[in-house]
Formats: C-alpha cells, sequence, structure tokens
C-alpha cells in the first residue's frame, strides 16, 4: 500500500543512495594522480576503469531491470547498494589496479545497474499524489548536487585527507541507507515473467565489445579490431533479433516498436552525444590538469568546479524559466554552447600556466551542458505511453551511461596515445638529444610519459647534461598541450553530431509530456 502521506525520511534516504551513485565518479576523475602515485600504477589504466565501470552500468542496466521485475525491485535495490558499497570498500583497502578493477568497476558497475531501474519502480510504488512527485524532485535533485560539488567534495578529501576516506565516506553512506532499508516497501510485478536471454546476451556484447576495444587499444592490447567488430556485430544481431522476436509475438529485451517514433529515436541519439561530450570532457580535462599543471585533487576539481557548477545552475534554472520555449531550440542551443566553449580551450591550451585561464570556456561549455539536462529526457520520453514508460527510461538511461563510458574510453584512450606518440616522435627529431640518448630515452619513457609530470621528468634525467634536460622538459610540455587539443576534438565533434541531431528535432512536432513521463525522466 502506498503512503498517503508520503515518508520524508525515506525520500532522504533515496536521495542519498543517488548522490553517493553520482559523486563516486567525480571523486575517481580528480583524484587519478593520487591513486596512479599510490598503487604504482599508470593514468591509462586508472582511466580505463573508469571507462570501464560505466559500461558495465550501460551493459546491464537493461538486464537488471528485468532482475528486479522477476525477484523483486525491493531486493535488486538492496543486492545494487551491496554492490556499491563492496566497491567503495574495496577502495580503501585495495593495493593494486586489480581490485579496483574487479570490486569498484565491475562489481560496483552492476551495482549501479540494479540501483538505477529499482529506485524509479519504488518511489513510484512507495508513494503518490504530491509526495511522489517531491521524491522524484528530491532525488533528481541530490543527483544534480553530487554532480555539481562532487569534484570540489572528491578534490578536498583526497589532498586532506585520503582518496581511500571518499570511499570510506560513500560506504558509511550506504550503510546508513541500508539500515533505514525496513522503511521500504516491496513493489510487486504483475507483467509478463519470461525474460530474453539472448537479447540480453547481444547487447552486453555489442556494447562491451565496442568500449573494452578501446581499452584494449590504449593499453597497447592485440585483437582491437576484433573486439570492436564483434561488438557492431552483436549490435546489429540485437536489432535483427529484436525485430524478429517482435513480429513473432515473443517477450523482447526492449520493444523495438519505440524506436518507430521519430522523437524517441533522435531522443536518445542526443542523450548518448550528450554524455561523449560530458564523458570526454570530464576525463580529458583532469588528466592534463594534473600531468601539465602538477595540480592536486582539490585543485583539479576547483578548476573544473566552473563547467560542473554551471551546468547545475544552468539546468535548474532553465528547466523552470523554459516556459512556452520549444525543448528543441533549447536543445540545439545546448549543444552549439557546448561545443563553442570547448572549441574555445583549443588555442588557450599551450598558455595555460593555470586552469582558470580555462574558466570562461568552461562557464560556456557548461551553460549548454545545464541546457542539454533539462531538456533532453523530458523530450526524449514525451512520445511514450505510460505502459511502456519504464522500459523506454532504461533505453535513455542505458544509452547516457554507454555515451558516458564511450566518451571516458575514446577521450582518455586518444591523449594518452597522443601523449605517447608525441613525446617519442619529438624527442627523436630533436637536434638537441643526441642521437645515442634518443633510443634510450624514449625507451625509458614511452611505457611512462603518460604519467610522468616535469617534477617527475627532472629526476628521471638528473644524469643528462642541462641541455638535455632542458629540451626534454620543452618536448614533454608541448606534447601535454598537443594531447589535450587532439583529445577534446572527442567531445567537440559529439557537441557538433548533437547540433546537427537537434536540427532534426526542430522538423518535429513538440509532444507535452504527461505526469508520468515528467517523473520517469526526473528519476
Amino acid at each position: 500500500m502506498k503512503q498517503e502521506a508520503g515518508n520524508s525520511r525515506l525520500s532522504l534516504v533515496l536521495a542519498a543512495a543517488m548522490f553517493v551513485l553520482v559523486v563516486d565518479t567525480s571523486l575517481m576523475n580528480v583524484s587519478i594522480a593520487a591513486v596512479v602515485k599510490d598503487l604504482d600504477t599508470t593514468v591509462s589504466s586508472v582511466q580505463s576503469a573508469i571507462a570501464l565501470e560505466a559500461l558495465v552500468s550501460a551493459a546491464f542496466i537493461l538486464i537488471s531491470s528485468k532482475i528486479g521485475d522477476l525477484f523483486g525491485r525491493k531486493r535488486a535495490f538492496v543486492l545494487g547498494l551491496l554492490g556499491y558499497a563492496t566497491g567503495a570498500v574495496a577502495m580503501t583497502v585495495a593495493q593494486d589496479l586489480t581490485a579496483i578493477i574487479i570490486f569498484w568497476a565491475i562489481i560496483g558497475g552492476l551495482g549501479a545497474s540494479l540501483l538505477l531501474p529499482a529506485m524509479q519502480s519504488l518511489i513510484h510504488g512507495n508513494f503518490e499524489g504530491a509526495a511522489q512527485k517531491k521524491t522524484y524532485a528530491l532525488v533528481g535533485a541530490a543527483a544534480a548536487i553530487a554532480a555539481a560539488v562532487g569534484p570540489l567534495l572528491g578534490g578536498f578529501v583526497t589532498t586532506y585527507l585520503s582518496w581511500r576516506v571518499g570511499f570510506a565516506l560513500e560506504a558509511v553512506v550506504i550503510a546508513v541507507v541500508l539500515s533505514q532499508i525496513g522503511l521500504l516497501k516491496d513493489v510487486p510485478y504483475t507483467g509478463d515473467r519470461h525474460a530474453d536471454f539472448v537479447g540480453a546476451g547481444l547487447s552486453v556484447v555489442g556494447m562491451g565489445g565496442v568500449v573494452l576495444g578501446i581499452l584494449v587499444w590504449q593499453e597497447g592490447g592485440e585483437a582491437v579490431g576484433l573486439l570492436i567488430a564483434i561488438g557492431a556485430v552483436a549490435l546489429w544481431a540485437l536489432a535483427r533479433w529484436l525485430v524478429r522476436r517482435h513480429r513473432e509475438g515473443k517477450v523482447t529485451l526492449l520493444d523495438p516498436d519505440l524506436f518507430q517514433l521519430p522523437a524517441f529515436r533522435v531522443g536518445i541519439s542526443g542523450q548518448l552525444l550528450q554524455n561523449v561530450t560530458l564523458g570526454g570532457a570530464m576525463i580529458a580535462l583532469p588528466i592534463f590538469l594534473q600531468i601539465k599543471l602538477e595540480y592536486d585533487a582539490l585543485e583539479t576539481g576547483l578548476s573544473i568546479a566552473p563547467l560542473s557548477l554551471t551546468m547545475f545552475a544552468v539546468a535548474i534554472f532553465a528547466g523552470r524559466k523554459a516556459g512556452s520555449r520549444r525543448p528543441a531550440k533549447i536543445i540545439r542551443a545546448g549543444f552549439a554552447l557546448s561545443a563553442v566553449g570547448l572549441a574555445l580551450i583549443v588555442p588557450f591550451v599551450p598558455d595555460a600556466d593555470s586552469g582558470w585561464v580555462l574558466f570562461v570556456p568552461l562557464v560556456i561549455a557548461g551553460a549548454g551542458l545545464g541546457l542539454l539536462v533539462s531538456q533532453l529526457n523530458n523530450y526524449t520520453l514525451a512520445p511514450i505511453d505510460d505502459e511502456r514508460i519504464s522500459e523506454a527510461a532504461g533505453v535513455n538511461s542505458a544509452a547516457g551511461s554507454f555515451g558516458l563510458s564511450f566518451g571516458l574510453a575514446v577521450a582518455g584512450g586518444i591523449l594518452l596515445a597522443t601523449l605517447s606518440l608525441a613525446f617519442t616522435n619529438m624527442s627523436n627529431a630533436s637536434p638537441v638529444i643526441p642521437s645515442t640518448q634518443q633510443q634510450q630515452i624514449a625507451e625509458t619513457l614511452e611505457d611512462d610519459a603518460q604519467v610522468v609530470s616535469n617534477t617527475q621528468l627532472e629526476k628521471l634525467l638528473a644524469d643528462e647534461p642541462p641541455p638535455v634536460q632542458k629540451e626534454v622538459l620543452a618536448i614533454n610540455d608541448e606534447a601535454s598541450d598537443l594531447a589535450l587539443q587532439v583529445a577534446l576534438l572527442v567531445p567537440i565533434l559529439a557537441a557538433l553530431l548533437g547540433l546537427f541531431s537537434a536540427f532534426r528535432m526542430i522538423r518535429l512536432p513538440d509532444i507535452e509530456p504527461s505526469a508520468s513521463v515528467e517523473a520517469a525522466a526526473l528519476g
């Protein structure tokens, strides 16, 4: 039975769970240098773990939604929290990258995939009327605030305490949420209890193959093309499988007829591109700031705060003040501002001696992303009827998570590959560095160039003549600048593709979202 007046304590508990879910990745982004140092690993390995966590969440979210239907939404919610807690606790004691990949990226990612769809169903089943809308708003606000203050909070904790303390605090919050789980009533599922296991497998192989191929490439592994090809073929096979199963009247992982709706189809592509833009920017900038400018976690968080805080403020303002303005036009403006803001960073990079040089471009990009956040979810789900809203919201979430993991993997991989390649080529072409030493320096630094700041480089070059030291440091600076400029092309291109998609949106008629749609989008 729904709580007639709502339950403020339960609303706060659910909001706390969402806050931890969102702030987790921000903590990792600003703590990359600290994690690399403490675990004696590489930037590319940590960046791969961040992308893998987002990928696991994306790949399993549709399956996890069905698991919640079959085995209980409350049970799925608890399992999701336990998975996330396992990852957080593991991060407090991890001594190598393997533990982070297994417990934080994979188990934590699976926890997130269970948590998100279960939370939406439980809010819908535990509240009604004004209380339900208030809870959705509170949970949505918790996510937005976590995205805005996450870099600052993570930077402060990492700098003055330890990155491990940040994850320990996450585990404490989850423990508090679990202690209040008795307030939550389960919501039984009354629909078809059959499952599309083939479709589920194809979705995991498809999304996983594409992103894992990119991660393997950046780590210098083999069979990159094969992994990406397997992923692409699996996605093609998934589309064919869903259409055939649906035509035969059998249960499918998701309803392919959703993609017959033009607004939903173009909205999903916009959601994916928005998150590629966000993921690319939020991995490339912290890596650059921590390598080139040698910023600690707090300085990194402060430097990218203009992006996250502006995105939060504009999303709130635009959501309230949009009025009669067409959502498609607001989305078009959002992608345009995102592209312009990130493009403005490119010429500033060589002269950037402080993160505040990026302030104005990041504010512009943040404003664009804020406009997108305020409109895209509602636009995408507006044409969906109430019976299919949960399924459509799951697809929407999966597209966003996949876009985020893709942006993290591609932008991070390109930045690190460009840095290593540029450093090696510039060293070999330098007239200052003797030819007998070029190969030695290249071999010594090729694998470590991605994590070597100028301060660290000076120690490695202590035995070299002063002119050689000066030249290598200058090369490292130039290579770092070039690497960020090239990596930023990923989110810029994604924003430009989103702009093209927005022009298609404008040609479609507007659809007024129902109350159920607004609740699902907010949740």
